[in-house]
């Protein structure tokens, strides 16, 4: 994700949703979520406000495509399903995806100003609700990564999008306690326990 509107030499034009979605994002990771105002994402995007509400009808949509397009990129940065060789996906790797994709939601700078924000109902309009709407590719992914992992045997019987939802659950929660219980866990330990608690919860 870019952090400001400026672009790299040679670098494919951006389109006016992505430059108003960067724009967003620089205003929440530098001012926070509540100073984030549509006349100030339009400067931002340098494009005019009628121009964001043509697309978007409140500053809440804007942020709602934002998380949508930033979780579905980091979901896609990482291999949930068939391995290189197109062979199924064993348990352990597609745990140590699932780890993976948890920590860079964890670490992903919009999603960490929310994460940051002292003010609840932020958090649960934001970070609960709005992960809600983009929950469907999470759970595709994790579901088709599941029945490979059925049909490679090390992991265990089961509706295959029951246990997607009860692997997103866990995860989801994990992120969002991060701060909570960082003092206790710290990064290795972090990882290893998720990793751990995962695996035990597909093994067969």
């Amino acid at each position: 994700m870019s952090s400001s509107n400026a672009e790299s030499p040679g670098s494919p034009a951006r389109s006016t949703d992505d430059a108003i979605l960067d724009a967003a994002a620089d205003l929440i990771v530098h001012l926070g979520v509540r100073r984030t105002q549509l006349a100030e994402i339009a400067r931002r995007a340098e494009v005019s406000r009628p121009t964001v509400y043509r697309r978007w009808p409140d500053v809440r949509a804007v942020i709602g495509a934002l998380l949508t397009r930033e979780i579905r990129a980091t979901r896609e940065g990482v291999a949930l399903t068939l391995g290189g060789d197109g062979a199924p996906i064993g348990r352990e790797a597609f745990v140590d995806g699932v780890v993976e994709v948890a920590v860079r939601l964890r670490d992903h700078p919009v999603l960490g100003a929310l994460l940051r924000s002292s003010d609840s109902d932020l958090l649960l309009e934001y970070v609960v609700e709005r992960l809600g709407t983009s929950q469907r590719g999470l759970l595709e992914a994790l579901r088709a990564g599941i029945e490979q992992g059925q049909a490679h045997g090390s992991i265990r019987a089961g509706e295959p999008v029951e246990l997607a939802a009860m692997v997103l659950l866990i995860a989801q929660s994990t992120v969002q306690s991060h701060r909570m219980v960082a003092s206790l866990l710290p990064e290795a330990a972090w990882r290893r326990e998720l990793t751990r608690a995962l695996n035990g919860y597909l093994a067969p």
